[in-house]
């Protein structure tokens, strides 16, 4: 099989994918509702409630969450103020039509104090969530439990899981879009490598991130300890949850995924090939070049009309394409609904028509970002891409988004509800920045299709004949060059060689006049007239140097070139190949508009499949304002005490210190009491000439409302009866003086219970 590929210059795509990357770090940064341990289920109530103080020891402990979760027998906690847990470690279902509830036993005869509720579930969409939430009996106590300060699912461990899921649906986009593209766009991608490496990329993307997620379900929705990865025992719950069903379900349909990659770039490929690709012209000697053109001539020609299409060939391409795109479908519809019955679309409003619209989604979703990548690689790294192909992308990728467009109007409302979740929730904020990037994208794929309509048309057997030839003069030109360097080679060691014989002659010569001088020397009186110096016996001196080896092992030498310098050749054959080929494509204007639209098509996508991914991990508005209106405006665990350490510096000397504030029990409705210390930067106690504390609540217009503090001790300030008439968001203002001219107001953002 012949794949044809180019290599030009890629600084400038991965300068433009780096960007995108950056752009949608800075989008996520910035909105700590999106961060991948965001509720989903939400605790929307409980008995005893929040920082209640009963007379009695209740029987149980039961929570009411605002969806489905899956909970276990260690899934509720109850701990006295020493820490040690008193429940009877069984979990209750309580749970009745639609309201969903669970508890936890409580023995009789409990000492007064405050008890402390630690809880950790498992959301109907597979996120995490957990909390904890104090009562007290009789009347709180000094000390209390301490609990963890981890968020289920966050820490490293969240970090990994999120990542491998963004990872994930970008393994599912290449693979089933590339794929698309290669059938429904354009046959002859299979043979260009680069679109092989991009599906088969994909593949192994999705396959990997798969089993990664698989094994860290133990940890993400557990202990958040990476090393319980290693946990059989663990891998074996995940294994029946409905998250673990179906990343399972997953890996065996990406096993017929491969079988579905292995035929398109196997038969499919094969029978898409161009007559005479896989018999590429070998180089010939020199003397026989214009010969072996004749004959490759009519070779190709006798080539040509033995495999021209006939009308089984045609038969038997119509039903590889029929049954690759229908098992592709069948495939890729099973991949998005893992997807569907595990996330959102499982649970809350209509579950039996938002997973199908989810699915369509996905697939809508796949076909556009995966098609555009796979043109883009065709456009940068393979052949020509013909104008038809180009164009029948183009209207599948319109159909994607008309699909996307109404599907999204349908997740949208199901999920937001009103208008003002829009601008007032974290899932909100997410959606209109998914929003404005699809515009945008939407935007310069316009662009791309008003290039498109410029393009002349190439046909792909005409792409195709240039490839061959492309390679055949490819294939002349690197025997040429490699008999050029056996030329030249061979003159060089044949000089050499020369040069070593004239340099033995003189050395004999030499040799020959030392030797007769030296025997003359020691011979005596001149021998008289007519005599010879062989007279005497001595031998006249001969040359020995051995005779040069001219026979055939010396020729064969000579012939062979130098392994580096053909090396060199072929890189620089090479480099000369890709900059005259670059030429010709940049020559072309409405290709190379073409082009750079694309690429910015898919650099935009990049920065949409990740808030998309966001998205799937953020609390949904419409489960925010349900919790909301059943707790009176926060949930449970907002009403809990606040403690605040407040660093501050009036410039002045003596001017740096911390203040630390607890207001308990932080409710509005109830009388609260706040208690002010105030210590130097090496922790010691200190006075200052003056404190003022105040609240302020600016979504409602309220305040400031000021607190009389009283000066109880060295260092230390207390406040009672404050009353804060409404639950939600309020400002504290902290104004702090330690001189008649130094001082500063210092500013921090708390939450109000009810």
């Amino acid at each position: 099989m012949v794949t044809t590929g180019l290599r030009p210059r890629r600084s400038a795509v991965l300068r433009l994918l780096v960007v995108a990357l950056a752009l949608a770090g800075t989008l996520l940064g910035g909105l700590g509702g999106a961060a991948p341990a965001s509720a989903h289920a939400a605790l929307t109530g409980s008995t005893p409630a929040q920082g209640s103080v009963a007379d009695r020891a209740p029987e149980q402990v039961t929570l009411t969450f605002s969806e489905g979760v899956a909970m276990g027998d260690d899934s509720i906690r109850v701990l006295d103020p020493r820490g040690k847990r008193v429940d009877d470690k069984k979990l209750r279902n309580l749970s009745s039509n639609r309201v969903v509830k669970y508890g936890a036993g409580l023995p009789s005869g409990l000492r007064d104090g405050t008890y402390t509720v630690a809880w950790q579930a498992v959301s109907a969409d597979s996120h995490p969530v957990s909390g904890a939430f104090t009562f007290s009996i009789g009347a709180p106590s000094k000390t209390t439990a301490p609990v963890t300060q981890q968020e289920a699912g966050g820490g490293l461990v969240g970090a990994l899981y999120g990542i491998a899921r963004y990872l994930a649906y970008a393994g599912f986009v290449l693979l089933a879009g590339g794929a698309a593209f290669v059938v429904a766009c354009r046959p002859a991608a299979a043979l260009v490598r680069s679109v092989q490496r991009l599906v088969v990329y994909g593949w192994a993307l999705l396959t990997g991130t798969t089993v990664v997620m698989l094994l860290l379900r133990t940890p993400y929705t557990g202990s958040g300890d990476l090393a319980d990865v290693f946990d059989l025992g663990g891998l074996q719950q995940v294994l029946i949850t409905k998250p673990g069903a179906a990343l399972v379900s997953r890996l065996l349909l990406l096993a017929a995924a491969a079988l579905f990659v292995a035929v398109l770039f196997g038969a499919y490929a094969r029978a898409h090939q161009p007559a005479g690709a896989d018999e590429p012209e070998e180089p010939g000697e020199p003397g026989e070049e214009h010969g072996q053109q004749g004959e490759a001539d009519e070779r190709g020609a006798a080539d040509a009309s033995d495999t021209a299409d006939t009308a089984e060939e045609a038969r038997r391409r119509k039903d590889l394409t029929f049954g690759l795109g229908f098992g592709g479908v069948i495939v890729a519809t099973g991949l998005a609904a893992t997807w569907a019955m595990a996330e959102h679309a499982s649970t809350g409003l209509q579950p039996a028509v938002a997973m199908p619209v989810d699915v369509l989604h996905l697939l809508a979703v796949a076909a556009w970002l995966g098609g555009l990548a796979a043109l883009v690689v065709s456009l940068y790294w393979g052949p020509t891409v013909e104008r038809a192909a180009v164009r029948r992308f183009s209207r599948i990728a319109f159909g994607s988004v008309v699909v996307l467009v109404a599907t999204g109007l349908y997740q949208s409302w199901r999920q937001v509800g009103t208008w003002s979740a829009l601008t007032d929730t974290a899932y909100g904020r997410l959606l209109l920045i998914k929003v404005a990037l699809v515009v945008v994208l939407v935007g310069i794929a316009w662009l791309s299709r008003r290039w498109t309509g410029l393009l002349a048309e190439v046909p792909a057997g005409q792409v195709a004949a240039a490839e061959l030839r492309a390679a055949e003069e490819a294939a002349q030109d690197a025997g040429r060059e490699a008999e050029q360097d056996a030329e030249e080679s061979a003159g060089r060691e044949g000089q050499e060689e020369r040069e070593a014989e004239k340099a033995a002659v003189g050395a004999s010569a030499t040799a020959a006049t030392a030797a007769t001088v030296a025997t003359a020397a020691t011979a005596g009186p001149v021998p008289k007239s007519g005599s010879s110096p062989a007279s005497n016996g001595t031998p006249a001196p001969r040359d020995t140097t051995p005779a040069t080896d001219d026979g055939p092992s010396a020729g064969h030498d000579a012939s062979a070139p130098d392994p580096t310098r053909a090396a060199q050749l072929a890189r620089q054959q090479a480099a000369v190949r890709t900059a005259r080929t670059k030429r010709q494509r940049d020559a072309d204007p409405e290709r190379l508009g073409l082009r750079r639209s694309v690429l910015a098509e898919a650099a935009v996508a990049v920065v949409v499949l990740v808030v998309t991914t966001a998205l799937t991990a953020t609390e949904p508005a419409r489960t925010e304002a349900t919790v909301k209106a059943t707790s009176g405006g926060q949930s449970a665990e907002a009403g809990r005490p606040l403690a605040l350490t407040i660093p501050f510096d009036t410039g002045g000397p003596d001017g740096k210190g911390t203040a630390r504030v607890r207001l308990a029990p932080g409710s509005s409705g109830r009388t609260n009491t706040l208690q002010l210390r105030i210590t130097d930067p090496s922790g010691k106690v200190r006075d200052v000439p003056e404190v003022k504390v105040s609240f302020t609540q600016k979504a409602k217009k309220l305040g400031p409302l000021s607190v009389t503090t009283r000066h109880t001790g060295k260092g230390q300030w207390r406040a009672s009866g404050i009353q804060l008439p409404v639950p939600g968001k309020w400002q504290l203002s902290l104004v702090v003086r330690t001189s008649d001219i130094d001082q500063v107001t210092e500013i921090k953002n708390v939450k109000i219970g009810s």
